[in-house]
């Protein structure tokens, strides 16, 4: 039967150990568990973690939940979207382990970033085609704005492969197993992140275009290109986070001096 909210359970004891292990937590930790359904992974955090908060949204699943992990005293169930969940209420730091929910694995990737300055860790089982878009380097095909925007804040790293078989029910494709380290501040020294990510989120919703023609409505572009050496016929996927970061603070100074000759 298919579970609701794009959930497939994962019972196999050896890989929910093995996503635990690679996670890094340990009895001082915090972890928050996204969409725990019945337990399983739950029960292995709870014995490796100081506290589990495990955010469950499907209302059918919480009494079997409560049920399963009954003879544990450290995790607290809550009934909400983990999308909409107050991380900021939880005290001190904390990681995020979860066997995502296929249909929110990107929004809420984003979603946990705005507390990266809690955030220790997240260690995700995901759509495989998602991990390799999030570990994708230049010149690939995968390579595109969620490398850049998850890489500017974490250094993800892909564990392991999980067969489709393993869940139930299998979904079509197989999951992959991605562990961030998350920084409070971007891992790459960008003096404007928003500016960046406007410049890669353009870039990129035209990437079969030239670099200098999808960048086209950023003003003092030309200048900048030659500035930086980059290529103006370069497509996107061939610009590696440091180019794209020289790119943002040589606009960004063109920007202020225009600002500065206008005032």
């Amino acid at each position: 039967m298919k579970q609701p909210f794009g959930q497939n359970f994962l019972f196999d004891k050896n890989i929910l150990n093995k996503i635990v292990s690679c996670s890094g937590v340990t009895g001082k930790d915090t972890v928050v568990e996204i969409g725990p359904g019945l337990g399983t992974l739950t029960s292995v955090l709870a014995l490796k973690s100081k506290k589990v908060i495990a955010i469950e949204f499907d209302k059918k699943l919480i009494g079997r939940l409560t049920e399963n992990i009954s003879d544990l005293n450290n995790v607290e169930i809550v009934n909400q979207d983990a999308l909409k969940f107050p991380y900021e209420n939880i005290r001190g730091t904390f990681s995020v382990i979860a066997n995502i929910p296929y249909n929110i694995t990107t929004p809420l990737i984003f979603r946990l970033l705005e507390y990266k300055s809690n955030l220790k860790s997240m260690t995700l089982l995901m759509q495989k085609e998602v991990a390799q878009r999030i570990v994708a380097q230049p010149g690939t095909r995968e390579y595109g704005v969620l490398s850049l925007s998850t890489q500017l804040y974490t250094k993800p790293s892909l564990k392991f492969i999980v067969s489709k078989k393993a869940f139930s029910p299998p979904p079509k494709i197989d999951s992959a197993v991605v562990h961030f380290r998350v920084s409070a501040k971007p891992c790459y020294p960008v003096k404007d992140a928003g500016l960046f990510l406007d410049i890669v989120k353009t870039a990129f919703g035209q990437r079969r275009k030239t670099i200098k023609n999808s960048l086209k409505s950023f003003h003092g572009l030309t200048e900048a290109l030659d500035m930086t050496s980059i290529d103006p016929s370069s497509r996107p996927e061939t610009l590696s986070m440091q180019d794209f970061i020289h790119l943002t603070d040589v606009l960004l100074k063109t920007l202020s001096v225009d600002l500065l000759r206008s005032s």
